[in-house]
């Protein structure tokens, strides 16, 4: 019987890592059979990315509020085992896994522009966070998203063209009304913006999305400095209750 110490000798010599879910020791950060195993399956509302169980494109919330952005756009569910990364990667200063979600996303996207009505965006913008946010958190995670995502899309992303300017509380298990009210005003197009965005299309991106507040604020802030078209790209989108997107 192989020792313990003989197989921990013999992983220092193979090249790769342990998956982060399931800890198999192979060349990814997650690995192909996480990756298939966890993938999400059904197909989303168009507006808010919420899962449909019916056929229809977009779910009856949106269809009575249409949201500030025309699209959006969800490559993982926000559930085990994607929930986890996501909080250490949010939350836990666990940036190296930056890699393998953006690497999600992009498949995802690359999947969605084969549907015969998605428009590529000229834009790539991240969700910013406040400065007193980002000094305590280390980076922004939209933006260490947006970076890897957008070249990988040949899309530019640009981190400097929006910024938030009131610092929020956090929004963790507030109900959308009040997720509203938090963070009216809490977005301004910088001058670089206003001169870059004009009649442009563009995409936001975050990490997740809950009630599509945050995205929803900054798409109308979008709106009002000329944008002509807004996605909203999420990482992962939650379990929508009655309160809409």
């Amino acid at each position: 019987m192989t020792s313990l110490r003989t197989l921990v000798a013999a992983r220092r010599w193979m090249p790769g890592t342990a998956c982060q879910v399931c800890t198999a020791w192979q060349r990814d950060t997650l690995c192909r059979a996480c990756r298939l195993r966890f993938r999400p399956t059904g197909h989303r509302c168009r507006c808010c990315a919420a899962s449909l169980t019916g056929l229809d494109a977009v779910c009856g919330v949106c269809t009575l509020r249409p949201p500030a952005f025309d699209r959006a756009l969800a490559a993982l569910d926000y559930a085990y085992p994607w929930d986890g990364l996501v909080t250490r990667f949010k939350f836990g200063g666990a940036c190296e896994l930056a890699v393998p979600l953006a690497q999600r996303m992009a498949e995802a996207l690359r999947l969605a522009a084969a549907q015969p009505d998605f428009v590529w965006p000229e834009v790539l913008l991240p969700v910013p966070l406040s400065d007193q946010r980002q000094r305590e958190r280390g980076y922004n995670q939209a933006w260490e998203l947006a970076r890897r995502v957008g070249p990988a899309l040949g899309v530019p992303a640009q981190a400097r063209w929006v910024e938030r300017v009131i610092d929020t509380p956090h929004q963790i298990g507030l109900p959308r009304a009040e997720r509203l009210h938090n963070l009216s005003g809490a977005f301004a197009v910088t001058s670089a913006g206003r001169a870059g965005l004009a009649g442009r299309s563009v995409a936001i991106l975050d990490d997740v999305m809950t009630t599509g507040a945050t995205l929803q604020e900054l798409a109308a802030t979008l709106r009002r400095a000329g944008v002509w078209r807004v996605q909203a790209w999420v990482l992962a989108r939650t379990v929508r209750d009655d309160a809409g997107p």
